[in-house]
């Protein structure tokens, strides 16, 4: 017999005990565990996380008619955004464990994806065992097609299939009413291809956390509340502009090769960027200055970069657009090294005024700092 009590928890990565049948996280209890599952079951009866839960119970019930010490819990994620669901379920896991009190844990799990949570549980409570829960399916062509609806019915998914398919479909009408016929194509497959890479580098996750940022600056009421919404303003001019640059420049016997395409749309954007990049920076280094002075040296040095980076690639996309002689370019290739050479070197002359500042403004830090620690003792 085992000594200690024995948590039996059924995780939810995707919440939809909160999702379809409206419960808060997290249910402890046998009786309260059987009310969760049968209001999911009443909600969705094809989702998988009843027969987890149930599954979770009878369990319980087992370790329970052996003489053991055992309680049953179910602790829930977030239906869209995993990251946030997954530090939900950490701090949820904390509450269960400071009420419960187990010395170890059996992870009852419907499926792989609730098994990445794992190491969060294992980094405070022994797993002890893990359960799957399999639920059986018909394998044939209706039973997948069901399948596929119910999976294309979740908004965490469909999202994901029909909001590429519905913005490129807009898009091909889009540059046929604009009188733009040739361009469909390229303007589809190019929105197709940026999508795939803001979910491959999870730029997704990045912006939503750019959002709650911006929340929490307005919450507070930080200077940079200001400058991310006009940073956001900014950019969706920026991206505006390298986008009809693009079309200005565009050819349709496939002389200007993707290279130029991108540096096309640098061009056009590359100063609202930076002036997006140093609207954002100001926000950042006022707020800094007022509320965390010590962490000034850290982050003086923004704007400095910005503009010495955007600098660099304004002066790269004027060259390269006008030594491949593009059609109505108004730069001539004859002036197109100036062009690279001054912004280079106006680029790295201001990096290193940043670097310069940023040593002054912390060697001045460090200064104070044993000044007051001088005066301390």
């Amino acid at each position: 017999m085992t000594t200690g009590r024995t948590l039996v928890l059924s995780v939810d990565r995707d919440d939809d005990i909160g999702w379809k049948a409206k419960i808060k996280s997290p249910v402890v209890g046998r009786q309260e565990c059987l009310k969760a599952a049968d209001t999911l079951a009443l909600a969705d009866p094809e989702d998988s996380d009843v027969n987890a839960i149930f599954s979770a119970v009878k369990i319980y019930d087992e370790l329970i008619a052996k003489g053991e010490e055992a309680v049953v819990a179910v602790i829930a994620g977030n239906h869209l955004h995993m990251i946030e669901g997954d530090r939900k379920i950490a701090a949820t896991l904390d509450n269960v464990i400071a009420e419960t009190e187990p010395s170890s844990c059996i992870l009852v799990s419907d499926g792989a994806e609730d098994e990445y949570v794992v190491p969060i549980i294992q980094s405070r409570l022994p797993v002890a065992s893990i359960r799957r829960v399999i639920v059986n399916q018909m394998p044939n062509l209706e039973g997948t097609y069901y399948i596929l609806k119910k999976l294309l019915d979740d908004p965490k998914i469909s999202r994901v299939v029909f909001v590429p398919l519905g913005l490129a479909m807009l898009l091909y009408a889009s540059a046929f009413i604009l009188g733009y016929p040739g361009t469909a194509t390229i303007v589809v497959i190019g929105v197709i291809g940026m999508y795939l890479l803001y979910k491959g580098f999870g730029l997704d996750e990045f912006i939503h956390g750019s959002i709650n940022a911006l929340r929490a600056s307005m919450s507070r009421g930080k200077f940079s509340f200001v400058t991310y919404s006009t940073t956001i303003v900014l950019g969706v001019i920026g991206f505006a502009i390298g986008f009809f640059t693009v079309l200005k420049y565009y050819t349709s016997d496939s002389s200007m090769g993707v290279l130029l395409y991108v540096m096309s749309f640098m061009y056009g954007a590359i100063i609202w960027l930076i002036v997006a990049g140093l609207v954002t920076s100001v926000g950042v280094i006022v707020d800094v200055y007022i509320n965390e002075r010590e962490n000034l040296a850290k982050v003086i040095v923004f704007p400095f970069f910005v503009f010495a980076i955007g600098l660099i690639l304004y002066g790269a996309s004027i060259y390269i657009l006008a030594v491949s002689s593009v059609p109505e370019f108004p730069v001539k290739p004859t002036d197109a090294g100036m062009y690279i050479m001054y912004s280079t070197l106006f680029g790295l002359a201001c990096a290193i005024i940043g670097v310069i500042i940023q040593y002054v403004i912390a060697k001045r830090q460090a200064v104070q700092q044993k000044e007051a620690i001088i005066e301390n003792i």
